[in-house]
């Protein structure tokens, strides 16, 4: 693990844990916590990451139910509810906010301008204006963003990797979660350089995945690229299920879908982002403590690496593109 990964995971628990004050040796309380944690769809997606969120505050110290009471709140798979569960977390007077993921970073953003905010998204956070300024960005937001559009490109090489005579690619994507634009427009410019051709289909709710399928296959897609989205997280089992039945190879954000049979996935480690010894840069909390405004991080996902799921990762010393391929022609799909 490089020092960029190991920095970027701790960021966020980092900076919750300065605007709580400091807790270790001889360190007292003042007070008991109380901490708002707004999630950006279902509890079945986001539980396991605020499971660890909780493990590494605890290891600073800050354990839920002796000083510290965690209030989560899950819109479901509906963005429109993150506004009112948003409130209700300002009304419950909590002294820190932690948001996951834009749509919940956008409602806190929008429901308080004095309770501050620790958000982690993986989103372009000038573009979807959650701050104005990376060096300065003023107002009650911190945190840590991984928005790598760089890495776009990369997913793009791997499906030509799989399929070197890959003409169209399918983009399913959904463009209710302001993250998105960014992302498609990185895509898009990395498409043209490589002569590459997208189908873009918009997806707002996990009941129009068949019908978003039958569009990619009626438009002829090769292959398929997965736009990271907490609702399209919430139906990764019904999405990687969807792209085998339509023999369409895809690759992920996110190695969750590997882990549950999708192809390919290429991008950070969700869940470790979460969960790093959070006392270990004091000059960071520092800053935060002295700073009237408090500062944002922006980091890249340095290091990231494709990650082969299951079905399509045989034993084998075979490369990558040899153990998909082999997966395919065992499917009875010819390897182009």
């Amino acid at each position: 693990m490089n020092a960029a990964g190991l920095a970027r995971r701790r960021v966020m628990l980092d900076a919750l844990v300065a605007l709580l004050g400091p807790r270790g040796v001889g360190a007292q309380p003042s007070k008991h916590a109380r901490v708002g944690v707004l999630a950006s769809s279902t509890e079945a997606n986001f539980g396991p990451s605020i499971k660890v969120f909780a493990e590494g505050l605890a290891a600073a110290g800050w354990v839920d139910g002796r000083n510290l009471t965690l209030d989560v709140r899950y819109p479901a798979e509906q963005y429109a509810r993150l506004p009112a569960l948003a409130a209700e977390l300002v009304k419950l007077k909590v002294d820190v906010i932690a948001s996951m993921g834009t749509p919940a970073t956008q409602a806190a953003k929008q429901a308080t301008k004095t309770i501050p905010i620790v958000m982690e998204s993986l989103s372009d956070v000038l573009a979807t204006g959650l701050v104005s300024n990376l060096a300065r960005p003023g107002g009650n937001i911190t945190g840590v963003s991984g928005f790598s559009p760089e890495l776009s490109g990369k997913r793009l090489e791997l499906l030509r990797e799989i399929l070197p005579r890959v003409e169209r690619i399918g983009v399913l994507l959904n463009r209710a979660n302001a993250a998105t634009a960014p992302v498609l427009r990185a895509t898009e410019a990395a498409a043209r350089q490589m002569r590459i051709r997208l189908h873009v289909v918009d997806v707002w709710q996990l009941s129009e995945l068949p019908v978003a399928f039958e569009a990619l296959t009626r438009g002829r897609c090769d292959a398929l690229l997965l736009v990271a989205d907490p609702l399209l997280f919430g139906g990764m089992r019904r999405i990687v299920e969807l792209a085998a039945r339509h023999r369409m190879p895809a690759v992920y954000e996110t190695a969750r879908f590997a882990e549950v049979g999708g192809l390919v996935s290429y991008g950070p480690l969700a869940q470790e982002r979460f969960h790093q010894h959070p006392a270990r840069q004091p000059a960071w909390r520092a800053s935060l403590r002295a700073a009237p405004g408090v500062r944002a991080r922006a980091e890249s996902r340095g290091g990231a690496r494709p990650r082969l799921g299951d079905p399509f990762a045989p034993a084998s010393a075979r490369r990558p593109r040899d153990r998909v391929a082999s997966r395919l022609r065992r499917a009875g799909r010819p390897r182009r």
